[in-house]
């Protein structure tokens, strides 16, 4: 095992929307793989049991800190709280955030534009920041920062603009990040996700507006695949970096989409 996949296996890692879902089991493969996890996300009820039970199921260490992305405020202290408890971070995994209702575009208000801009994109940079502040000034300095782009990133579904355009905007953060990260040892990558098996994706099953405007249901996959990849690229020594990944269920219709 090389020095540097060692050092990031024992490291610090910070999970937001770790509580739940697709971060859950991010989160908990990370303990699995020896990082000590922090998650967080809005619900403090909810992230405190998900620590619970992750300790108990994996032996691993996970701190619950309540926080909303949006806010640079309560952002700013997550960041404290991981400092305060850790003294640094060596991973930031921007996994948090949110969907819209499949509607036509003229019918989705500013008021919803604006929650999906905070949660998709406003979070993933207040956290991005933060981390390099942290990452920059901690000895030794470095670390990673991956971001969960989704296949929106490339592909859209019809009615998706709001979201689509927060994570087609992930994209170009990702390659700022780790271009202006280079001189710091801090690496970012992108993991595009389609149909893992979450809460989230629950209606595929009865199935989905497909840009040819039928509706057809689509596979989905366990989100523990996805979990691996991000074991995958989070425990690559600093010098290699996995810039861009999709992960997502073979069959699902997006290569051809149209």
């Amino acid at each position: 095992m090389s020095e540097g996949l060692a050092k990031t296996q024992t490291g610090i890692a910070l999970v937001t929307g770790g509580g739940t879902g697709l971060g859950r089991a991010m989160a908990k493969a990370l303990g699995v793989a020896g990082f000590k996890v922090v998650i967080s996300g809005r619900r403090a009820d909810v992230l405190e049991t998900s620590a619970k039970e992750l300790s108990e199921e994996t032996g691993a260490e996970f701190f619950a800190v309540a926080a909303d992305v949006s806010d640079p405020d309560s952002v700013r202290a997550l960041f404290d709280a991981i400092t305060s408890r850790y003294g640094r971070l060596d991973l930031l995994v921007n996994n948090a955030g949110m969907g819209l209702p499949a509607v036509p575009m003229e019918e989705l208000s500013f008021e919803q534009w604006n929650a999906i801009l905070g949660a998709n994109l406003t979070g993933a940079f207040l956290c991005t920041q933060q981390a390099f502040r942290l990452m920059k000034s901690q000895v030794p300095h470095g670390g990673r920062i991956i971001n969960n782009g989704s296949i929106s990133a490339t592909t859209p579904r019809p009615h998706s603009a709001p979201y689509t355009a927060t994570k087609h905007a992930i994209t170009g953060l990702t390659k700022s990040t780790a271009l202006d990260g280079r001189p710091f040892d801090i690496a970012c990558g992108q993991i595009d996700i389609g149909n893992a098996a979450t809460d989230m994706t629950a209606r595929m099953s009865a199935g989905v507006l497909q840009a040819n405007g039928e509706v057809a249901a689509e596979p989905t996959i366990s989100a523990e695949h996805v979990a691996r990849a991000v074991v995958y690229m989070a425990t690559l020594p600093l010098d290699a970096n996995v810039l861009s990944m999709t992960v997502m269920a073979t069959k699902m219709p997006l290569v051809g989409r149209g």
